[in-house]
């Protein structure tokens, strides 16, 4: 099933071992942007974290912004799912 996002939406926060994720409709593609304390050492990590909750969730297109201040894999995973849901007006 794809989800199309159809509103601006926000999930977390600035605290440290957090992360921001915004998201915003695009009827073209996914189009991430990153940026992380942690990004020397886990950059690709994110990076795959993200791609993959959003196929999980069947996005196939969005603009999605991630300010991440070291959170774990579980809370990348988390924000997505709620930035999505927010952004899509969508259930599971």
């Amino acid at each position: 099933m794809e989800r199309k996002i159809v509103t601006e939406a926000r999930a977390g926060s600035y605290e440290s071992n957090d992360l921001l994720v915004s998201i915003k409709p695009n009827d073209d593609k996914i189009n991430l942007e990153i940026r992380s304390v942690v990004s020397d050492m886990f950059y690709n990590s994110i990076e795959k974290t993200v791609l993959e909750e959003l196929e999980e969730l069947g996005v196939k297109s969005c603009n999605i912004s991630i300010d991440d201040r070291g959170a774990l894999p579980f809370a990348i995973k988390a924000r997505v799912r709620t930035a999505v849901m927010r952004g899509s007006k969508n259930e599971l």
